[in-house]
């Protein structure tokens, strides 16, 4: 068995990273590998629907997305719309539930928070995690930064063949994108679903709205990548 995989991408289709998770959770299964973590970031403009029958992909949805050169994906977590875009950043952490410890969807959000508050301590900014009203895919474990959220996160738990689970952890991370624009195809998909609720552009920020030096895409990668090795928590 491989202990642990590190895969990265700079730009990447949002439908070619669920095929690589997919393809992820079919290696931990058959006892190839223990854990992976894959950082990456869309190369085209891609709202992200949850599966089901709450959020349709509709004709309608599709010609106003494409009138703005956005995609459509379908994927099987989360609860509302996620825009991808170059300037958001990724992870999808896949790793198997420890046997020593009851599974606790709860702990393994703590768990992940704990590693993103790493992050952004090393650039000497505290965050926060809780809901941020009118936030796009709003959840208790956004990660704010004064109030504002930055992180917005998702999991998906797989049973293991023979026991045990398979833990799908996702974050998008907002680096350094227009706050507007991403938020237009959520709100239309809000709109065309007859969803009352709306998303607002001033209730997120930017990970580079706070520092002064602009890391590269790559730096980035190597200090989400220590925040995981300095937490302790997946070992």
């Amino acid at each position: 068995m491989i202990g642990n995989k590190l895969l990265s991408y700079k730009k990447i289709s949002v439908a070619k990273v669920f095929e690589k998770e997919t393809q992820l959770i079919a290696q931990i299964q058959a006892g190839e590998l223990k854990q992976c973590l894959m950082l990456w970031q869309a190369k085209e403009a891609t709202l992200v629907l949850p599966a089901g029958k709450k959020w349709l992909a509709s004709d309608e949805l599709k010609a106003g997305l494409l009138a703005d050169e956005w995609l459509l994906q379908a994927r099987k977590t989360g609860g509302a719309p996620v825009p991808q875009c170059p300037g958001i950043i990724n992870l999808s952490h896949l790793y198997l539930w420890s046997n020593d410890t009851p599974y606790s969807i709860t702990q393994a959000y703590e768990n992940l928070c704990t590693v993103l508050h790493g992050f952004f301590g090393q650039f000497n900014l505290i965050s926060q995690a809780h809901a941020t009203e009118f936030s796009y895919c709003d959840g208790d474990y956004n990660i704010n930064l004064n109030g504002k959220k930055i992180v917005g996160t998702a999991q998906r738990v797989i049973l293991k063949k023979g026991g045990g689970k398979i833990v799908l952890a996702q974050a998008f991370i907002l680096i350094d994108v227009l706050l507007e624009e991403i938020i237009k195809p959520v709100n239309l998909c809000y709109q065309l679903s007859d969803k009352t609720d709306r998303v607002k552009a001033q209730v997120h920020t930017t990970l580079f709205e706070h520092i002064n030096q602009k890391p590269t895409i790559d730096k980035l990668y190597q200090q989400l990548t220590q925040a995981f090795v300095d937490s302790g928590l997946y070992q």
